[in-house]
């Protein structure tokens, strides 16, 4: 043993308790280690087990070689963050639109009260994207020109392929879920799009704008005919979002955005398309993700697929996230094959901005309310009960765990100053 002040290194060679078996050179170290003097009563004190500088370079090594790796990672990581792009911030907007306006809002902060509604929708996008990517204002201060060009085009690269995939899952499950909650005698293929939209009569029911029914023959004809009475565009909900599928024509946000279809849909996007099938009761988006991240620890390497909601540390549900659901299943009714922005009379962007205003801009308290009300059912229906990610610190610090920890060190304070 060696000792240095004011700290104690101790290095133990074998084991610490003396047993028989024992080698006589054991024995000898375990009387010395019996023999040293007493450790100080203070806590400063550093005990490390020996080891070889052999053992210590081929760590370090590893280490190194583990960062060069990272490094290497680094694109396929902005990619996979860029997935949260197109699915939480902006369907639509190009990531460079937000910038500019975040910065041109921090230029004109005096004539805040005069910016126009599209104006703050794209502020509020890049707020959202910060919330996303909590990295990226910063990077994006810290790069050059260059480097920021390549940040923006690994993110937009993981953005659009996203969007890709899930509307190639959703193609799939949607005609599925459909099938089985319809009880069709005539099955919604699920590997052919040409048959849904208006001219099948189940994707029709579900597309059609609350205000109609879709039971009236005058009102299919009209809608597939595309006569002027009868236009679909982004100014109708369509039924598909309504609980049960019915809109109630005197009340239109009753059942707004609980339907069934959705809360699938949204689930097969952000947590897994196995959770999908248990809407019924509380959602278990929190266990899938910690769940992923134990599987993800003890993989050994091996590759875990990761939902999104665990890329981004998603706990609870936005405006935002729901918009792009609802614009996903409303494409995998339509019969269109390739993702647009506009079909027919209907704007996806349009409708992408009109639910978001729904919930970013209440016409007032009662209606904020309500939207809260909704939100806070979307989360407890995708990720449960739990409430962890509400636990601030102000509020950690008067649990009995720091309670106790503050009491003690005041009883500690207090023996030092009495002596």
């Amino acid at each position: 043993m060696t000792s240095q002040n004011p700290s104690y290194h101790i290095h133990f060679t074998t084991s610490f308790p003396f047993i028989s078996g024992m080698s006589v050179s054991d024995n000898d170290r375990h009387a010395n280690y019996q023999n040293s003097p007493p450790l100080p009563s203070h806590l400063d004190v550093l005990l490390c087990v020996s080891t070889s500088p052999h053992a210590r370079a081929k760590r370090r090594i590893a280490a190194l070689v583990e960062e060069v790796e990272n490094l290497k990672q680094d694109r396929a990581t902005k990619q996979r963050f860029g997935r949260a792009v197109r699915q939480m911030v902006a369907l639509y907007t190009p990531i460079e639109d937000l910038i500019a306006e975040n910065d041109r809002c921090c230029e004109d902060e005096e004539n805040a009260l005069e910016f126009t509604t599209e104006q703050n929708c794209l502020q509020r996008g890049y707020i959202e994207l910060a919330k996303a990517l909590p990295w990226f204002h910063d990077k994006l201060a810290k790069f050059d020109h260059e480097e920021s060009e390549e940040m923006l085009k690994k993110l937009k690269w993981g953005a659009d392929s996203a969007r890709g995939d899930d509307t190639g899952t959703l193609k799939d499950l949607v005609a599925s879920w459909v099938n089985i909650e319809c009880h069709l005698p005539s099955l919604i293929r699920t590997d052919d799009k040409h048959h849904r939209g208006f001219m099948s009569d189940v994707c029709g029911k579900l597309l059609c704008p609350a205000e109609w029914r879709w039971d009236d023959p005058v009102v299919r004809a009209g809608i597939r005919d595309r006569t002027t009475a009868f236009i679909v565009s982004e100014n109708s909900w369509p039924s598909f979002m309504y609980e049960n599928y019915e809109a109630d024509a005197n009340n239109l946000e009753r059942g707004l955005f609980k339907s069934k279809l959705l809360l699938m849909g949204f689930k097969a996007i952000f947590t897994s398309p196995s959770s999908a099938n248990e809407v019924d009761g509380d959602g278990d988006g929190v266990d899938i993700i910690e769940n992923n991240r134990c599987a993800r620890r003890h993989s050994d390497q091996a590759k875990v697929k990761t939902c999104v909601a665990s890329i981004i540390d998603m706990r609870k549900v936005t405006p935002r996230t729901i918009a792009y659901a609802v614009c996903q299943i409303r494409f995998a009714l339509s019969n269109v094959t390739s993702w647009r922005t506009v079909d027919g009379d209907f704007d996806y962007q349009i409708f992408w901005n009109n639910i978001v205003d729904f919930f970013e801009s209440p016409p007032g308290p009662a209606a904020q309310a309500r939207v809260k009300d909704l939100l806070e059912w979307w989360t407890r229906k995708v990720f449960g009960k739990n409430h962890r990610q509400d636990l601030m610190p102000d509020v950690v610090t008067q649990m009995s765990v720091n309670a106790l920890a503050a009491q003690r060190q005041q009883m500690e304070d207090a023996t030092f100053d009495s002596n």
